[in-house]
């Protein structure tokens, strides 16, 4: 009997997995987990994420027969290991694209051939796969977003991958387990797993998705998916979620699918994304001011937009997608502050942090990136009085603000001296040059 062993990355789920799929080809099936330490303390609030969707995994996989193998150690030495001991002829992969993604497939490859086992990647991590559609005159990617989302949308999307109704472990193999739950640093971060990612998405789509592109921008009224950490773990196929944006022709939402996609393939021929500017010519001589930088990351700065946007990543480890916008803008355009340092505190708290998102598009606000208007800035008042008008967005992440009524909340230095007085809130940050000037304006 044949034997195949479907390596499990960022695709956490059975329905519609093809690397899944196709290694229940064969006769017996080894679905394994392997947990590499050099990744265990990136982010608590992942770390739990990914504990609980592997959880979940392997109760869906025990349902149908089979089980969750887990091991502990270098992903590549680990899976080989476990293709030999149960003779397993091929391994299964999801292909990705960041750097690390990309030296783990190279040196699974290598060891691969050095064993005589085949190994053969698959998609699943986004709608199109990244350089299915590319420029015109032989350019590797698309730098633009509209010409990508003009091919993209004219591109075949594949046929999902059959759910596996039977899964045959071979004899004698140890599940191993997950350790204890690690703790999670948010205390309100969604729950990880297959079970509650497809939970949301029926809510998601039959009560919200009709409003969407009236609503993603609101920040009181949340009306967004918050399916993100479930794209980013794998625990939903992006098909399957474009699919269904589809059939309510929510194309508003699709487009934002496609956003994801674009970054997607910018990454594949762009690894150094959380490191290295695209667009060189933006990057600038950032200014060094450690206090500056740990008020924005406490959400201290003064200005209530921002803070209430610091707060809710802290809280939830996910902050609204106009929040971000924000909050980056503040920290890349007015504080002047280095895009990178943003990048790696989104990372330290976000569940949906990933690569080619979190870094693509601090690179679009810092001007680094794949945007046509480098230079643009946002001014955080307008845009708290546009999107939160009545100021009950703040209100939520910042309760040293709760008795101010209305949109006067986001301009919190203009009150009347007693009232300020009395405020438990520091004044805006003034250290920033004269950045100051767009506070009065």
């Amino acid at each position: 009997m044949g034997a195949a062993v479907v390596l499990f990355t960022r695709d956490l789920r059975v329905h519609d997995n093809p690397a899944l799929a196709a290694a229940c080809a064969e006769d017996r099936v080894v679905p394994l987990y392997v947990l590499d330490p050099g990744l265990a303390d990136i982010s608590p609030n992942r770390s739990r994420f990914l504990h609980q969707s592997l959880a979940d995994l392997g109760e869906r996989l025990r349902k149908r027969g089979g089980d969750l193998i887990v091991r502990n150690g270098d992903p590549v030495a680990e899976t080989i290991r476990v293709a030999r001991d149960t003779g397993a002829g091929t391994i299964h992969l999801a292909a990705d694209v960041s750097g690390y993604a990309r030296r783990r497939e190279r040196r699974l490859a290598d060891e691969c051939e050095r064993h005589r086992i085949a190994l053969e990647l698959h998609p699943g991590l986004t709608v199109v796969a990244p350089g299915a559609v590319r420029p015109g005159g032989g350019g590797d990617c698309y730098k633009v977003f509209s010409p990508y989302h003009r091919a993209w949308s004219k591109a075949p999307w594949r046929s999902a991958a059959p759910t596996p109704e039977r899964i045959t472990l071979p004899d004698g193999l140890s599940p191993g387990h997950l350790p204890t739950l690690p703790a999670g640093a948010s205390p309100h971060a969604a729950e990880g797993g297959e079970t509650p990612a497809r939970r949301r998405l029926a809510m998601w789509t039959s009560n919200d998705i009709e409003g969407y592109e009236d609503a993603h921008n609101d920040l009181p009224g949340d009306g967004t998916s918050r399916l993100s950490p479930y794209l980013r773990w794998g625990c939903l196929s992006p098909l399957a979620v474009a699919e269904a944006a589809r059939s309510r022709d929510a194309d508003a939402f699709v487009r934002q699918l496609c956003w994801r996609d674009f970054y997607y393939q910018v990454a594949r021929v762009f690894p150094k994304l959380s490191t290295e500017p695209l667009r060189p010519a933006g990057d600038r001589d950032w200014r060094h001011d450690e206090d500056a930088l740990q008020h924005w990351r406490d959400g201290l700065t003064g200005v209530p937009i921002v803070d209430a946007g610091m707060r809710q990543l802290r809280d939830e480890g996910w902050m609204h997608n106009r929040a971000r916008l924000i909050t980056a803008a503040f920290l890349t355009k007015h504080l002047g502050i280095d895009w990178r340092l943003g990048v790696a505190w989104f990372f330290r708290w976000l569940l949906d942090g990933d690569v080619p998102n979190n870094s693509g598009n601090w690179q679009w606000t810092a001007g680094t990136g794949n945007d046509t208007r480098p230079y643009r800035r946002f001014n955080p008042i307008r845009q708290a009085l546009r999107f939160d008008a009545e100021g009950v967005y703040v209100r939520r992440y910042v309760p040293e603000l709760k008795g101010i009524d209305g949109a006067a909340v986001h301009q919190p230095w203009r009150l009347p001296e007693p009232e300020r007085r009395g405020l438990d809130y520091p004044g805006p940050l003034e250290s920033h040059r004269d950045e100051a000037v767009w506070l009065r304006d």
